[in-house]
């Protein structure tokens, strides 16, 4: 990480600062960015893996328990 230093004896600027504080601010939302895109993936992934199973829970459940209805003559 590099330090900034004005010519002033060393001191630093409130103008440095902001500079770098700008530079950090800049890599935080790329990062933010790139990682609300794989939140959004993977939130859509298991969305469509809920839907599915519950699909195939709701379609085997429904196999289970048919009712039959025997008719006899007396």
């Amino acid at each position: 990480m590099s330090e900034t230093v004005t010519q002033e004896a060393g001191r630093v600027s409130r103008d440095d600062i902001e500079a770098k504080l700008r530079e950090l601010r800049g890599e935080v939302d790329a990062a933010g960015d790139n990682a609300k895109q794989y939140a959004l993936v993977a939130g859509a992934v298991v969305a469509v893996a809920v839907v599915a199973l519950a699909f195939t829970l709701g379609k085997r459940k429904g196999k289970k328990k048919r009712t039959v209805v025997e008719v006899r003559r007396v």
